[in-house]
């Protein structure tokens, strides 16, 4: 399966900007989008942080922490907005995230 083919089974069909769109709904109160905007980047880097503890033992623990923290702030937003997280009626919304942050920081979303 190329590349392309791939993304249209992954996405379901839809463009990126249909996902962003229905995840920046459940989005609306200021402070679940500024829980967001901070969330989101935390738990990206700690990802990385988590593969290098693989190598770097020490680092088990901040990257637990930036992760678990990020999430926190993730939920924080929710209970604000009074909505439930998109991931939870589609696993893709997890993707999406990163992708609403970006859009959000280039001022699209």
């Amino acid at each position: 399966m190329n590349g392309e083919v791939y993304g249209v089974v992954m996405l379901g069909g839809r463009s990126w900007d249909s996902w962003i769109a229905e995840y920046s709904e459940s989005h609306q109160h200021p402070l679940n989008r500024l829980t967001h905007t901070f969330g989101i980047p935390i738990i990206i880097l700690s990802l990385p942080v988590l593969l290098a503890t693989i190598v770097w033992h020490r680092l088990l623990w901040i990257g637990v922490g930036l992760f678990c923290f990020g999430w926190l702030l993730q939920f924080v937003g929710h209970a604000i907005e009074g909505k439930p997280p998109e991931f939870l009626k589609d696993w893709r919304f997890l993707l999406v995230g990163s992708r609403w942050w970006a859009a959000k920081m280039r001022g699209k979303a």
